[in-house]
């Protein structure tokens, strides 16, 4: 019978390749690799007994270019924020802004009247 040395730490350091792996899908160089490089803006939903909000962060995103379509348990928000015009007077310009059309299929939990929705744009 052979003895095997335990090394309490190995397991620990296993777990923090994990996570260090699982966090590397989130990084900005693997959002563009999922999402195509285009822009895809961050949502926020809370629930109350009465209603269920929905923020949608999108600067740089015009009402004109944001369409939204509420069903009954879900909600689709399209759009697009247009890229600038810049003038390069001082050299090279370096921009990590991400433009180009975007859809977010967001589930929601109960069954909502979507006649009843209504959006604001702040």
């Amino acid at each position: 019978m052979s003895l095997i040395k335990w090394t309490p730490f190995a397991d620990l350091e296993v777990l923090q390749k994990e996570m260090n792996h699982l966090f590397e899908q989130f990084s900005p160089a693997r959002r563009e690799q999922l999402f195509g490089g285009s822009f895809v803006p961050a949502a926020e939903l809370t629930e109350t007994d009465t209603a269920i909000d929905l923020k949608l962060e999108g600067p740089g995103l015009l009402p004109e270019n944001i369409d939204i379509q509420v069903t009954a348990d879900s909600v689709a928000i399209t759009g697009e924020r247009k890229s600038e015009e810049t003038k390069e007077e001082y050299g090279v310009t370096r921009s990590e802004f991400h433009y180009g059309r975007f859809l977010r299929m967001i589930p929601l939990a109960a069954s909502v009247q979507n006649t009843a929705a209504a959006a604001e744009y702040k």
